[in-house]
């Protein structure tokens, strides 16, 4: 029933070929980052849930 509604819409074919070329950029770039961010920020990224917000 969905692919016969789909199959109707003029151009519909053209989606998944934007949303790839979206999201594949944007996850290698985030693997990227992971790979080459520096050791020290993700340490300090990790310790943050755990730090006090509070002023004592």
């Amino acid at each position: 029933m969905i692919k016969n509604v789909l199959n109707g819409i003029n151009g519909v074919d053209i989606y998944p070929i934007i949303s790839l070329f979206i999201f594949v950029p944007f996850f290698v770039g985030l693997i990227w980052w992971v790979i080459k961010a520096d050791k020290d920020h993700i340490q300090k990224l990790k310790n943050l849930p755990f730090e006090s917000t509070e002023k004592q």
